[in-house]
């Protein structure tokens, strides 16, 4: 139940759903943990700082398929190619993009994101690894994870991985910031530093030990 006439601001309100736009608090995750929890409480978080649409769940096998799907077009204002994507993938995404992302492109560049460029959230398929093919399925096969190769700026200026990962300059810094906060709001997140697989992507992870590398 939630109090009309509280004096605390949506934020630092307990009985206040988790919405994207909101200052981060010490209630932050908590609200966060909750609204991950459940389907219908994710999506309505999900609306208030992303563009997307649910969809219904999809079944490929046993081992892939998205519960609780959306197909996600815009996240934090900035626009990216239609992502097949669970409710909780995306709701972490719209978290970082608002507290981590923009926040590090405006400290950099004086500006915010335009677009993110991505490689994937579903795909089924077994994990990968530097010795070939694993046994385990990816978190892919359930859109538990999302791939994300690059950036583009306000200005149009691009900012891939690939070409700026540990480079000295803005952009190299940008990345290293982007890749710290996504450690904030995903259970694991992978980069360059991890492997080569990982040389042009972030794999965020909605599930996972906190692995930061």
């Amino acid at each position: 139940m939630t109090l009309p006439d509280t004096p605390l601001p949506a934020a630092w309100n307990p009985m206040a759903p988790l919405s994207v736009n909101d200052p981060v608090t010490p209630l932050t995750h908590w609200k966060l943990s909750r609204a991950l929890a459940a389907p219908e409480v994710c999506l309505q978080a999900l609306m208030t700082g992303a563009v997307a649409q649910p969809l219904p769940d999809l079944v490929e096998n046993a081992q892939c398929g998205i519960a609780d799907q959306v197909l996600l077009s815009g996240v934090s204002g900035a626009r990216l190619d239609p992502l097949n994507t669970r409710c909780q993938t995306a709701l972490r995404m719209a978290m970082w993009l608002q507290h981590g992302v923009h926040p590090a492109a405006e400290h950099h560049f004086g500006q915010r994101i335009a677009r993110v460029n991505h490689i994937s959230s579903y795909s089924c398929r077994p994990i990968r690894t530097p010795r070939g093919t694993g046994a385990r399925m990816s978190t892919h096969a359930r859109a538990e994870a999302v791939d994300i190769a690059g950036f583009v700026l306000a200005d149009g200026t691009r900012i891939s991985l690939l070409e700026s990962w540990g480079e000295d300059g803005s952009a190299g810094a940008f990345l290293a910031d982007v890749r710290n906060a996504a450690c904030t709001w995903f259970r694991l997140t992978l980069g360059p530093s991890f492997n080569r697989l990982h040389a042009d992507h972030f794999h965020l992870q909605h599930r996972g030990s906190g692995l930061c590398r």
